[in-house]
């Protein structure tokens, strides 16, 4: 049966315009003074010198092309984390990655696995692929890998798993990941999301090295929007075996990544006095705000990443009276209701001022009988 086509305009290929798009981190408030932005998982720091002025160098020569194949920092990287250089492929923010690895490696009708609270994009990127989403149950904010394996049909072709997940800040253990990975078909495409990696400070974690290393069908991603202070220049890589780098260089742009992106990620994977400072930040007022908000009544899904999911249930009060209350004193977290959590809030950990005021403020808030 043949498409009905609308001639009246161009029309986007079936299942398009139904999807929804990427919302993201809220930032604006009608607060008049200071306000905090605590939505969007940004650092809380401005990148070190070192990478500021290998950003502002790049200023001297803007009329050429930038490195196609971004070797310094595919070097840089492969240095400093002890990895194969030709193993790595730079992207414009490590969202490009996975859009390119659902484009390379799904077609229509095939079957994309996220669980529940996972990564919107990724849902974005399986059906904009003409995939289908097959969503699975997490327990108690945690992946399932055996919901995984229960989804897994003969058309299933890619898993999205992000670790640390994202908004929950929960991980799965490597032997748990060793363990989904024996049971899949080696067909089947595991991309391993690891944008808050650098914050866990767990022995049994890995990010996914070891498993790019060992299997043929394992591909880490990474990001230098958190930890690295980088989110304005849209920069991130992956790891992979050989040929899901060849499969997804065919299509990738040909100068997908800019020449000061390139450069200022080049000084901050080297930059490692800023890594532990950021790193020892982030552990001391994570721990801090779970207990202080804890405190307060209020649950906090354990987390080892840069961010707290704050849940209201048991409280007398609602996220979105939090959220509206929050907002009227600056302070802007990020709503959740997409990610399965209508009551609930994520808070990204900022400086000590942020953190120190988004306690008293919730502190005030559920003190408040008239909110």
């Amino acid at each position: 049966m043949k498409r009905a086509i609308n001639l009246s305009h161009p029309q986007p290929k079936p299942g398009i315009l139904g999807i929804e798009a990427y919302v993201p981190g809220a930032n604006k408030t009608f607060f008049t003074g200071k306000t905090y932005k605590l939505s969007s998982n940004e650092s809380p720091f401005n990148p070190p010198q070192s990478v500021i002025n290998a950003y502002l160098d790049v200023a001297k020569n803007l009329a050429t092309y930038p490195k196609g194949d971004s070797f310094g920092l595919r070097q840089a990287i492969a240095q400093t984390l002890r990895l194969s250089v030709d193993n790595i492929l730079i992207g414009n923010g490590s969202d490009e990655l996975l859009s390119l690895l659902a484009q390379a490696y799904l077609a229509a009708g095939d079957e994309g696995i996220m669980t529940e609270h996972g990564f919107s994009v990724y849902e974005i990127n399986i059906r904009g692929a003409g995939g289908i989403v097959r969503k699975v149950k997490e327990s108690n904010c945690r992946i399932s890998t055996q919901a995984i394996l229960d989804a897994v049909s003969d058309r299933t072709r890619i898993i999205f798993i992000a670790n640390p997940g994202n908004p929950t800040g929960t991980y799965l253990k490597r032997v748990e990941i060793a363990d989904l990975i024996a049971k899949l078909p080696p067909h089947i495409l595991v991309v391993l999301d690891g944008a808050y990696a650098e914050f866990v400070d767990c022995a049994d974690f890995d990010a996914g090295k070891e498993f790019v290393e060992k299997f043929q069908n394992v591909v880490m991603t990474r990001t230098f929007s958190k930890i690295y202070a980088l989110a304005g220049l849209r920069i991130g890589w992956m790891y992979a075996p050989s040929p899901i780098i060849d499969a997804v260089n065919r299509i990738r742009c040909a100068f997908n990544v800019n020449s000061a992106a390139q450069a200022a990620a080049a000084a901050a994977v080297r930059d490692s006095d800023f890594l532990t400072m950021a790193k020892s930040h982030n552990k001391k007022w994570r721990d801090w705000l779970s207990n202080e908000i804890e405190k307060i009544g209020l649950i906090v899904t354990p987390s080892v990443t840069n961010f707290l999911l704050i849940h209201f249930s048991g409280s007398g009060k609602t996220a979105h009276d939090a959220d509206r209350y929050l907002n009227s004193k600056g302070f802007i977290l990020r709503r959740v209701d997409g990610y399965g959590f209508p009551n609930s809030l994520r808070l990204s950990i900022g400086s000590e001022e942020a953190n120190r005021g988004v306690v008293a403020a919730l502190k005030n808030f559920l003190a408040n009988t008239d909110v």
